[in-house]
């Protein structure tokens, strides 16, 4: 006899579990091996920045007339600089400093970039055409003179260089967002959100922006390199994160007048600026393969 084939009820199906996109990205990411380098180098930056004091005895700020211009030691890795101050803890806490200032730049000039680039894709018109020719505008200076010019009117201060910065980034995020909302317009799920009767702002910032994030994500991680690149520029001529404040910049500005006599006073914190930029662009090169693998 033939046996009978038991039936499957609605609750004895298998359940699949839907994979979410960020493993697929992760997977991908983990091929390019020099992106995950980059990655391990940013997080041990940024995990030493972070617990600077624990990894130090000494005071950044502490100045000590027996020590100055010590070369690296047991007693002080990096040295002492020409107060005598330790230059492992002024290197670690002017990458604070320099990654707060980025992050924060990043962040504000993503969100304010974003904003214009998706409305003026969605709203179009004049409002479209003034946004995008005063990014024209903008772009057509370069970011380091802008910075500078910006910084020059608001004064020194790290307040004033997160603003100078983050102005100069905006445009590059604007135009991101433009483009790729006015890409995602012509998808059938915005006609079906209107149909559902969905406000415009909703279909904006519901819809379209969390479908455009991939390349904005890259672009920020991008834009954390050249921001330090600016910061430490900025800082270097004067115009950026002022004394008593360490910052990698001001940190090469003071060493100055010893280049040729005292090499390790220029030397750690330009290391610690080329390293950290270039990491940030490995790994921003690598995610965005990640994300988008067409584009590789």
């Amino acid at each position: 006899m033939m046996k009978k084939k038991k039936k499957i009820t609605s609750d004895q199906q298998p359940e699949f579990k839907r994979r979410s996109p960020w493993v697929d990205v992760w997977r991908r990411l983990k091929r390019n091996k020099l992106a995950v380098v980059a990655m391990v180098v940013l997080i041990v930056i940024v995990l030493a920045t972070i617990f600077a004091e624990q990894l130090t005895p000494y005071d950044y700020a502490k100045q000590n007339a027996k020590e100055m211009l010590q070369f690296p030691s047991w007693k002080h890795p990096f040295g002492t600089d020409n107060y005598g101050r330790d230059l492992l803890a002024r290197v670690l806490k002017g990458g604070q400093t320099s990654l707060l200032i980025a992050l924060a730049s990043t962040l504000g000039a993503g969100i304010i970039g974003t904003i214009l680039g998706a409305t003026a894709a969605f709203f179009k018109g004049a409002y479209a055409t003034f946004v995008m020719r005063l990014m024209d505008v903008i772009m057509g200076i370069p970011s380091l003179l802008l910075a500078v010019c910006v910084a020059t009117v608001l004064g020194t201060g790290i307040v004033s260089t997160i603003i100078a910065v983050g102005i100069s980034a905006i445009t590059s995020f604007c135009r991101i967002a433009y483009a790729q909302v006015l890409k995602e317009s012509a998808n059938d799920y915005l006609q079906a959100a209107t149909v559902c009767g969905a406000r415009s702002l909703r279909k904006v910032f519901v819809h379209l922006l969390p479908n455009s994030l991939a390349p904005l994500i890259v672009q920020a991680t991008l834009r954390l390199g050249g921001g330090i690149m600016i910061i430490s520029s900025l800082s270097f001529v004067g115009l950026g994160v002022q004394p008593p404040t360490p910052e990698w910049g001001s940190i090469i500005s003071t060493a100055r007048p010893y280049l040729r006599d005292f090499w390790p006073f220029v030397t750690f914190p330009g290391i610690a600026i080329a390293l950290t930029v270039i990491s940030f662009n490995l790994f921003g090169d690598g995610l965005r393969d990640a994300l988008d693998p067409r584009q590789k």
